[in-house]
């Protein structure tokens, strides 16, 4: 294997091809643009820079490294990269997406996310005997237009403001915890890799119900298994060796999705809670990262990330 930890200081970014490899998730769009190119290769020789004491702790000389941040930061486009970079030096890499291990479709757990919320807002009025008919009335106009998570809407109802907290407490239990996400399977998954398996069955899932299969890969000559995933350092992801974060606002990712138009509604009340969700989980763990980048592209010490 070629010497990493000096190429770290000598390496010089390659020329692109117009597509590359991407990651594994049933029909996802990856568009790589020269902030995606920046940032990875400010990344890169830092990355150099770590893996040889990580595969050579590793007896099948294997690292999996994961490249996490809010939705829409640039995840995908960063780990294909990441994972070029290292095929074009010899050094074998994959990309596989997290988004394959939920328990459910993105409709469902769409769907699931909301009655989450929901319920424990109701139960929450209820426990705080501010639930009425009359209020079951508005809510249920609210529900109708996607609103009820509107915190603009507590001037009018004050009361509004028990329900959304007790939803938001609800659906802080559920986003990105076992209950959404089968973190068993893809530690399993890490753990094989790293023990040298030859062939793996990775898990595909699409946004129809029967769009589950299981396709056969091979893992021969892939030295380093780079996954793409907002919950790329969550603490209950185990096999993790070098978790890479693409730090980013609330307020940024909510752009990103608005270009990429992934949601039908991108900006609702709802969307911008779980984004606010999912942005605290991650900061809550941006402590463990190894490399952290900021939406500019420019490496972050742990201090720096602290005081964001």
């Amino acid at each position: 294997m070629l010497d990493l930890s000096i190429l770290s200081s000598t390496w010089t970014a390659p020329s692109l091809p117009e597509e590359i490899p991407h990651g594994d998730m049933p029909g996802d769009k990856v568009s790589i643009n020269e902030s995606h190119i920046a940032k990875a290769n400010v990344i890169f020789p830092r990355l150099l820079s770590l893996l040889p004491d990580v595969l050579e702790r590793n007896p099948a000389k294997r690292a999996v490294v994961s490249v996490c941040g809010g939705s829409g930061v640039g995840k995908s486009e960063t780990a294909s990269l990441l994972s070029y970079y290292l095929n074009q030096l010899g050094i074998g890499a994959y990309t596989l997406s997290g988004d394959n291990y939920p328990h459910r479709i993105p409709l469902f757990n769409d769907a699931e996310r909301l009655r989450v919320f929901r319920v424990s807002a109701l139960r929450g009025l209820l426990a705080a005997g501010e639930y009425d008919a009359a209020r079951a009335d508005i809510l249920a106009k609210m529900m109708q237009q996607g609103r009820e998570a509107d915190p603009a809407l507590r001037a009018e109802y004050p009361w509004l403001a028990i329900y959304q907290q007790a939803g938001r407490q609800g659906l802080s239990g559920y986003l990105g915890t076992q209950n959404e996400i089968d973190f068993k399977e893809l530690s399993g998954i890490l753990a094989k890799f790293k023990s040298g398996a030859e062939e793996m069955f990775l898990k595909r899932m699409g946004r129809e119900e029967a769009a589950l299969w299981y396709d056969r890969v091979e893992m021969r000559d892939t030295s380093v298994l780079v996954v793409e995933w907002t919950h790329g350092n969550n603490d209950l992801l185990a096999g993790v060796d070098i978790p890479i974060l693409l730090n980013s606002t609330p307020e940024e990712t909510l752009a990103h999705r608005k270009l990429r138009a992934r949601d039908g509604a991108p900006d609702s009340p709802f969307i911008t809670m779980v984004l606010e969700i999912e942005q605290g989980l991650l900061q809550s763990q941006a402590h463990k990262a190894k490399i952290v980048v900021s939406k500019s592209g420019e490496l972050l010490t742990q201090e720096q990330v602290a005081s964001l």
